[in-house]
């Protein structure tokens, strides 16, 4: 079954370009600059930064529905993040180099799949959650640290 993995809204995060750490620290954010490739995974460009981009952590909602999986956690977006190009049936480096936690939800927002999976499993096990037809998206998150990383949705949805 086919699938696109999108990243998240290169504008939901523009108000932070710039800003001091003064800035950033009252809103909670805080600025790293990168030190290692990999190892700080952009939710918007679906790649990791390169060594010496500023990158902020900022706490950000990936379930905002109102059921029992609403849920919030940490994520790295580059600063002035350009959005990536929706992933075609295909998997973004940056996810497939660590072991990932898929989780399919239904159309009413509820879990009714769940696996990890790491590297040239990612894609089977993203097809594999698509057979079933209650599926009607599957968020990945980053399994040692529980952070969001992306969601895939059906190539037709």
């Amino acid at each position: 079954m086919a699938f696109v993995i999108s990243g998240l809204k290169s504008k939901e995060f523009e108000y932070l370009n710039g800003l001091s750490e003064g800035e950033l620290s009252a809103r909670n954010v805080v600025a790293y600059t990168a030190d290692a490739k990999p190892g700080f995974p952009c939710r918007v460009t679906l790649a990791d930064a390169e060594i010496g981009e500023r990158v902020f952590l900022v706490n950000y909602v990936y379930q905002p529905n109102e059921t029992p999986y609403k849920a919030s956690h940490a994520v790295f977006v580059r600063e002035n993040a350009t959005q990536a190009a929706p992933y075609d049936n295909d998997v973004p480096v940056s996810l497939s180099l660590r072991l990932l936690s898929l989780r399919g939800f239904d159309a009413n927002h509820m879990m009714i799949e769940a696996d990890i999976a790491q590297s040239d499993d990612i894609k089977p096990m993203l097809e594999q959650f698509f057979e079933n037809p209650e599926v009607s998206y599957i968020q990945m998150h980053y399994a040692r640290r529980g952070c969001f990383a992306a969601v895939a949705h059906r190539r037709d949805a």
